[in-house]
């Protein structure tokens, strides 16, 4: 078995799968991180593959940034001024050939993540 990692985002505020957030994922190495792929939530909140599929998977450290700023100011939940939440950065680790799926609760004032299945 090989290893494949994926994601979705729900609004726990509106009690809603979030559509159209951009992720992108980055490998972390030891002078920074390197972008390897990207991603936008479909209207089930999820992105329609693995964020990172089987062929390009690899152990090692990993961050997911979810642009959640324009999301939030389109489903009228922020303003156009500063926001509390805008960009969420979650780093992990994955250390072994499986299925990791890292999903963001989200809301305008707080998020929360979990290992799913």
């Amino acid at each position: 078995m090989s290893g494949y990692l994926t994601t979705h985002v729900l609004d726990t505020a509106k009690g809603c799968p979030a559509e159209g957030i951009r992720i992108t994922l980055y490998r972390l190495t030891g002078v920074g991180r390197e972008e390897i792929a990207q991603a936008v939530t479909n209207d089930d909140g999820r992105t329609d593959s693995p964020i990172l599929p089987e062929s390009e998977f690899a152990t090692g450290s990993y961050e997911l940034v979810f642009e959640a700023g324009d999301y939030l100011r389109n489903s009228g939940q922020a303003s156009e001024d500063v926001l509390f939440l805008d960009a969420v950065p979650i780093r992990f680790g994955m250390s072994d050939a499986a299925h990791y799926h890292v999903p963001l609760l989200l809301s305008p004032y707080g998020y929360s993540t979990y290992r799913g299945s």
